[in-house]
């Protein structure tokens, strides 16, 4: 599913800046189309201009037509040709026959004949032809007497648009090549986070469903048992319905914690927040937990620096401490000790809670706020959690904000600290 996911984004992006690339570099060959168009248009009619004087010359000395030797023209009334360009003009006579011709190139007069026969062909006053693998423009004048043709080489000015249209595909298949990797790196990253949440939630359900499995055979069972002794009383089979109402109470804490965890992850279901004193709240969770702790004969320290406040929710961040020492106390080895600590740091409120203990393995570390994972499951399950107190809290600490991090050595001792703005 993934990989068709990947595959189509590659489609559409390589698509989209294809099509985008292609716009591009069809405008830039129409521009430069354009203009050398334009340049050769210019230099033919300057040719043009310059050889040819017209008939209105007559009775120039040393002319016996009216039009006067190459040696004598004036070169006021027009620019001369560009230096570089290869151009000639063919005078004909009224049948289309060779009558004079002017270069400044020397060829042989077969070229001349082969040019004016290639240009009488056409049969219009301006076109193009291919003659001895080089590329003419010409142009006709009309004459009394005939016509007079100027030609032009436009070799050069072709081959720079058919370079440019290789250039333009070498670097075209270049850059798809690019960006194909370029698009599949960041497509692979950009669907990671999904596949993530995928599997998150695949595993959610897997869990879900193996934790509601539990306490719903547990009910079956004892119901099953009820149903095969209708005949005793109630007080006789206490027991039964003890263990159903039991597991039927841990599904309810169960329910109510994904409901809790789908309202907060929910960014629609926000609740008020507002400054308020949070040494005082953490006083408050320490005096209701003090009881538990000291029947299980644990040694309890606590520091709480006075009057600091943070922006949130009170009853929220109660029961993130709530979570935090409760699971503190629950995984705190026999006689051992745990500690709570609040101060300001910087420009924040820094919350420790610790515990004497088994630790917690470096590989767990960043697994234990995922929902319904436990380090050890047996003993969870004794403890009776569901592995979901500290996915509550991080959601919680997440929506103020603020960040919640685990430090532990294993066999030693294990932390949490709770950062908030």
């Amino acid at each position: 599913m993934f990989k068709k996911l990947r595959n189509r984004f590659l489609i559409v992006n390589l698509t989209t800046i294809s099509v985008i690339m292609l716009i591009a570099f069809a405008s830039i060959y129409v521009i430069m189309y354009l203009n050398v168009q334009n340049d050769i248009n210019m230099n033919l009619h300057r040719i043009a201009d310059y050889q040819q004087k017209g008939p209105g010359d007559a009775g120039h000395p040393g002319s016996a037509d009216g039009i006067p030797p190459k040696e004598n023209r004036p070169m006021e009334g027009g620019n001369p040709p560009p230096e570089r360009s290869i151009s000639f003009t063919v005078t004909t006579d009224a049948s289309g026959n060779l009558k004079d011709k002017d270069s400044k190139f020397t060829m042989d007069d077969e070229f001349y004949t082969a040019a004016l026969k290639e240009a009488l062909s056409i049969g219009k006053d301006i076109g193009r032809f291919t003659l001895d693998d080089s590329r003419w423009i010409f142009t006709v004048k009309h004459t009394g007497e005939g016509k007079v043709i100027v030609f032009l080489d436009i070799t050069a000015q072709q081959k720079i648009l058919t370079n440019l249209i290789y250039t333009f595909t070498a670097v075209g298949l270049l850059m798809l090549i690019i960006l194909y990797f370029t698009s599949r790196f960041f497509a692979n990253r950009s669907i990671a986070p999904v596949r993530e949440a995928f599997d998150k939630q695949k595993q959610f359900i897997a869990d879900a469903s193996h934790e509601l499995k539990t306490p719903l055979t547990i009910i079956n069972t004892n119901a099953d048992v009820l149903l095969s002794n209708s005949g005793d009383t109630i007080g006789n089979q206490a027991k039964w319905l003890q263990y159903i109402k039991s597991e039927t109470e841990r599904m309810t804490r169960l329910t109510n914690d994904l409901l809790y965890l789908t309202e907060m992850d929910d960014s629609r279901t926000g609740m008020m927040h507002s400054r308020f004193n949070i040494s005082e709240a953490v006083e408050n969770i320490i005096l209701t937990m003090e009881a538990v702790i000291f029947e299980k004969h644990i040694s309890f320290d606590y520091d709480i620096q006075p009057e600091l406040t943070v922006q949130g929710n009170s009853e929220q961040i109660k029961q993130v401490v709530m979570i935090l020492l409760d699971n503190a106390v629950k995984y705190t080895n026999p006689k051992g000790a745990v500690a709570i600590t609040l101060k300001k740091q910087n420009n924040d409120v820094l919350l420790s809670v610790s515990n004497t203990g088994e630790g917690i393995a470096a590989e767990h570390l960043t697994r234990i706020f995922d929902r319904f994972y436990r380090t050890d499951t047996s003993r969870a399950r004794q403890q009776g959690g569901y592995g979901l107190g500290l996915a509550i809290a991080k959601s919680i600490v997440e929506q103020h904000k603020g960040r919640i991090y685990a430090k532990s050595v294993v066999g030693e001792s294990t932390t949490f600290y709770v950062q908030l703005p």
